[in-house]
């Protein structure tokens, strides 16, 4: 299970390893490692997701090179068989990214964890905060790239005609269906030709944790016959909420391995 509930990570806290990603997007004028100085969940770590990303692009949010990923996580003081427990104060989006990054550089799936609900539900509950930054011992974290679990323009562009994989994109229907201009500029408005449209939000309540599985099921079997496809690549904006998509979907679908578009929209729309 890709998820653990707070109750859980209370009992916990001495015996995995905590990773705050919260990240905002810039018009909200947010800074989230600001936020984590000020009041995190103890022993919790910060994984800024700008500054971890590939940096010769102009596209955002793109996976960075393996040996600066390695260099990233020793810093962090995490080990390759550390079980992860990753929240954020962004309404779950960037932590799943940061789930999705740690699956596609070799870490065991199944030490990886998403915090449901996030800090907003920790703190809603009234469970312990703390603003002491956690004291850091330098790992010797060694990955390895799973390649097969991103693809790129070409890898899309071929894929129009021999629908190999299905592609279902996390945007909103307006995005997707180019009724609404791209928040970002230079780009095209409308989708992935023979790609399906699920807008992330919609596999989340309210509060931010996620829909229970039956709910789920029927949410992706409005573009799946059968939701035991594995060959299904997640897309969006930037490739940060198709991972919301990825996660989700590996809840219905213990089989599946997370597989994202990197580029997405940022890409494939550029004029």
């Amino acid at each position: 299970m890709s998820l653990v509930e707070t109750e859980w990570l209370e009992k916990n806290l001495d015996s995995v390893k905590i990773i705050d990603c919260s990240w905002h997007m810039p018009q909200t004028k947010r800074n989230g490692f600001d936020e984590y100085k000020k009041q995190h969940i103890p022993n919790a770590i910060f994984f800024d997701l700008d500054d971890n990303s590939k940096k010769n692009t102009d596209l955002p949010h793109m996976l960075i090179e393996i040996n600066n990923w390695d260099k990233i996580v020793s810093k962090m003081g995490i080990k390759n068989d550390d079980k992860i427990i990753i929240y954020d104060n962004s309404d779950v989006v960037s932590s799943c990214r940061c789930w999705f990054n740690f699956i596609y550089f070799g870490h065991d799936p199944k030490l990886i964890h998403v915090l449901n609900g996030g800090l907003k539900k920790w703190i809603k509950e009234k469970r312990k905060i703390t603003n002491d930054l956690t004291e850091i011992k330098i790992s010797n974290y060694k990955s390895f790239e799973k390649k097969k679990l991103v693809k790129n323009k070409q890898l899309i562009d071929e894929n129009i005609n021999i629908q190999k994989f299905k592609v279902i994109d996390a945007r909103s229907k307006e995005r997707f269906e180019g009724k609404v201009s791209e928040p970002r500029k230079g780009l095209r408005s409308g989708n992935i030709k023979n790609s399906f449209c699920i807008p992330f939000n919609l596999c989340l309540n309210e509060d931010k944790t996620f829909k229970n599985k039956e709910e789920l099921k029927n949410i992706f079997q409005t573009c799946l016959k059968n939701i035991n496809e594995k060959n299904i690549v997640f897309s969006c904006g930037s490739g940060i909420t198709a991972c919301v998509l990825a996660l989700a979907y590996s809840l219905i679908n213990d089989k599946y391995h997370p597989c994202i578009y990197d580029g997405s929209w940022a890409e494939y729309g550029i004029i």
